[in-house]
């Protein structure tokens, strides 16, 4: 179960990553002379939105948060908790800012193209898109690098060994009792 949520976890950040990139390198290199180039340029980032990226989010998240359920250990790292924080910031990012945003300009678009008065509208909905763009870039990014890298400094006071509390045992004493080395050998 493990090595599949794993498989699973990292082709979602393959997708959300490749679907980010699709949609930067459409809005550098896509037709936009017209306005119904520009139109037809919006649908197909929509189209991005909503089968590529808004999918791959939501199974990498849910696949890192059942990883964090079956694995135990990952409760106890800071690199993972770091990743959770980030995927969440990523999610309200991709929900609300990219894929919400597509879908409203891809209309908008539209209405312009198709004569409609709206490229004031317009221009206030695509205001900040390449910022929330290069954020959720950099954070899917950045998970990835966590994801291999997994720093040892990154773990939490109370999950740290060497802060742990030592028992020692008095001189002369270890772990085994008398009665176990008298035991007869098999």
């Amino acid at each position: 179960m493990r090595k599949f949520l794993k498989v699973l976890h990292t082709l979602a950040s393959c997708g959300l990553i490749g679907g980010i990139a699709c949609y930067m390198i459409l809005l550098i290199f896509a037709p936009q002379e017209t306005p119904a180039n520009y139109a037809d340029m919006r649908q197909a980032i929509a189209a991005i939105a909503d089968y590529v990226l808004i999918p791959s989010m939501g199974v990498a998240i849910v696949s890192g948060l059942l990883s964090m359920a079956v694995h135990r250990p990952y409760q106890d790292k800071g690199w993972a908790l770091l990743k959770l924080a980030m995927g969440i910031l990523m999610f309200k990012g991709v929900l609300t800012v990219v894929g919400g945003k597509a879908d409203y300009v891809a209309a908008v678009s539209r209405r312009v193209a198709n004569g409609e008065p709206a490229a004031d509208v317009l221009q206030q909905a695509i205001g900040h898109e390449w910022g929330a763009l290069i954020v959720i870039m950099a954070l899917s990014v950045a998970n990835v690098i966590l994801g291999i890298w997994r720093p040892k400094r990154l773990r939490p006071k109370w999950a740290r060994s060497e802060e742990r509390p030592q028992t020692r045992r008095p001189a002369g004493h270890d772990a085994v009792g008398e009665s176990e080395h008298s035991l007869p050998a098999a």
